[in-house]
């Protein structure tokens, strides 16, 4: 029997002696719970993207340094943990096989990412052996991340050559309902070639990507043995004996409609088998492990930890201690403003409430109960003075007395400047209130609602907006429920609704998914059962608003697609499908 932890950690991208301290602190917690051995995420010295990063030469010098330190924090256990490795002036995303002190070793990255958030082609060469680990009477074979991914990957091959269990390193970014795709995946893997697995992901925000944990450990007939908790650090300890694994012959995989890619990673299989011993004798420990198995989330509130972590990491990792919200009584910037609170706490957070001839008693009165309910402060700088002050500017070029879009726009870039000059004079991020509806069709100001360092909506479709700020008011009433209750409205001319804009959100949503997620053409969106002239002119409007998108501040991933790193499409764009 081994005991082996598995450290699910929040590293910091760059902060490579704060990610080795904190790696250092998890080694020694694992030692006294008296592992063999303990592994650590993909990448968790350097954090998971470096990006350009790895262009620095200071920079992977650095880093090997940080890996030769947690190498001499090794005595009496053995490490897995993720690193770049350089040889032979190629990099690789590694897993480093740390003991006694000395680096044993090193597992290369098979299969390099090149999709959605991932560019590692960019950077790494691909590994092509396979290492299996020796503590004491057990073999453990090493993978990171993709490699498990992949049905033809090395886990088949760590399985052939002997590993009655494989660690995988991960930095799997989160998106809804992922944490369920990698359960089947993990048990689809495991029984297939009957063979434990550990799954080791981390944990944290950076820019748009986040990391949601959830670090499982299945058994050799596909069952769900341990797992952490979701947007926690967390040290999970299980005992693994490879005789006490249940047989799989008759292991058959069920139809879950997961689909897995195929094991192409632009080299083939020429490696070898590399067997590393760490030295290591597993000792009786003084008494056995109870796995545990952290409960899942519900839908909801798993999308709204998820925000909460990112927004507080992003704060947090970047200096800002202090959150600004516009606060117009209207349910985005209501959601905004409650995530901020459960972040950074409400005594950090201040609104401003801006006022126009076109807001209503009703908004300001349910910004004020916002304010009271959450406990942040509310500020109030009706626009009005400043309004008129621009108009009499622009009445002699602009005498026509129509109010158009611009005038409209006008009010919406008054406030961002005013929250600007705010975060300028205090220090406080502006947190932009935008969702994922509006960013997706051009529904937003440039300079105006878009201004701020960080988008805490911008993943979120309209309709979830309303969702979560439901399911927060079951954590305990703070959106007052007129807001839920009101059309949605910008409140920027008399009368104002967005669907005098906009299709009805309950229509533009899913055809939305369809179009910017799904990537489906306007006919097969339209099969789906929706007006074929009303998803061509979504789609218009969806492709004529890169520009602002490519304005737009960054914000945390929910969705399997997000607008960003996510999704690349050019801004000189002519070609418009029909």
């Amino acid at each position: 029997m081994v005991r082996i932890a598995l450290a699910q950690l929040n590293p910091t991208i760059g902060d490579l002696s704060g990610n080795t301290a904190l790696v250092q602190r998890y080694i020694e917690q694992a030692r006294s719970r008296a592992a063999d051995v303990v592994t650590f995420p993909e990448l968790v010295i350097t954090g998971y993207p470096p990006d350009d990063l790895l262009l620095k030469k200071s920079f992977l010098a650095d880093s090997r340094r940080s890996l030769e330190a947690i190498a001499a924090s090794t005595s009496g256990i053995a490490v897995i943990v993720g690193c770049v490795d350089e040889q032979d002036g190629r990099l690789y995303n590694a897993a480093a096989l740390l003991e006694g002190g000395q680096i044993k070793g090193m597992y290369h990255k098979h299969h390099l990412p090149n999709y959605g958030v991932f560019d590692e082609r960019r950077y790494f060469s691909s590994g092509t052996d396979i290492v299996l680990v020796e503590v004491g009477e057990v073999t453990l074979g090493v993978t990171v991340c993709e490699d498990l991914w992949l049905e033809n990957g090395p886990l088949v091959d760590c399985a052939a050559a002997g590993a009655s269990i494989v660690i995988n390193l991960n930095a799997s970014p989160y998106h809804a309902g992922k944490g369920k795709e990698r359960l089947k995946l993990l048990s689809r893997r495991s029984g297939e070639n009957q063979i434990a697995i550990a799954y080791v992901n981390c944990v944290g925000g950076g820019d748009e990507v986040i990391f949601d944990g959830q670090s499982a450990v299945v058994s050799a007939d596909g069952r769900l043995m341990a797992r952490a908790g979701q947007f926690t650090e967390e040290l999970l300890v299980f005992d693994f004996d490879p005789d006490s694994q249940s047989s799989a012959d008759d292991w058959e995989p069920s139809d879950d409609g997961l689909s897995v890619g195929s094991g192409v990673s632009g080299e083939e299989k020429s490696g070898t088998v590399i067997v590393v011993d760490l030295n290591t004798d597993p000792k009786p420990p003084p008494e056995p492990v109870e796995p545990t198995i952290a409960p899942e989330l519900d839908p909801a509130a798993e999308v709204y930890g998820a925000l909460v972590l990112g927004v507080r990491d992003y704060m947090g990792k970047n200096g800002f201690e202090k959150g600004l919200v516009g606060i117009s009584g209207g349910i985005d910037s209501a959601l905004t403003a409650a995530i901020a609170a459960d972040a950074i706490g409400a005594e950090h957070v201040l609104g401003i409430c801006n006022p126009s001839e076109f807001t209503s008693s009703q908004s300001t009165q349910d910004a004020k109960q916002l304010a009271e309910n959450l406990g942040f402060e509310l500020i109030t700088m009706p626009i009005g003075l400043a309004l008129a002050a621009m108009r009499r500017t622009l009445e002699d070029e602009f005498p026509d007395s129509e109010y158009s879009v611009a005038d409209q726009n006008l009010q919406a870039r008054i406030r961002g400047n005013l929250w600007m000059f705010v975060s300028n004079r205090t220090g406080r991020l502006v947190l932009s209130t935008g969702n994922k509806s509006e960013l997706a069709v051009g529904y937003a100001t440039l300079y105006g609602d878009m201004a701020g360092g960080f988008a805490v909506l911008k993943d979120v479709p309209k309709t979830l907006v309303y969702e979560l700020a439901s399911w927060r008011n079951t954590q305990g009433e703070v959106i007052p429920s007129s807001i839920l209750e009101r059309p949605p409205t910008a409140e920027l001319a008399p009368g104002q609704l967005d669907t005098d804009s906009l299709p009805p959100y309950e229509i533009l949503d899913p055809i939305l998914k369809a179009y910017v997620e799904d990537f489906l053409g306007i006919d097969e969106v339209a099969a789906l059962g929706y007006d074929r002239e009303m998803v061509k002119r979504v789609a218009r409007m969806v492709d004529q608003a890169e520009y602002k998108r490519r304005q737009a501040a960054p914000g945390i991933k929910v969705t399997s697609r997000a607008f960003g790193r996510d999704r690349r499409l050019p801004i000189t764009n002519r070609y418009r499908p029909e």
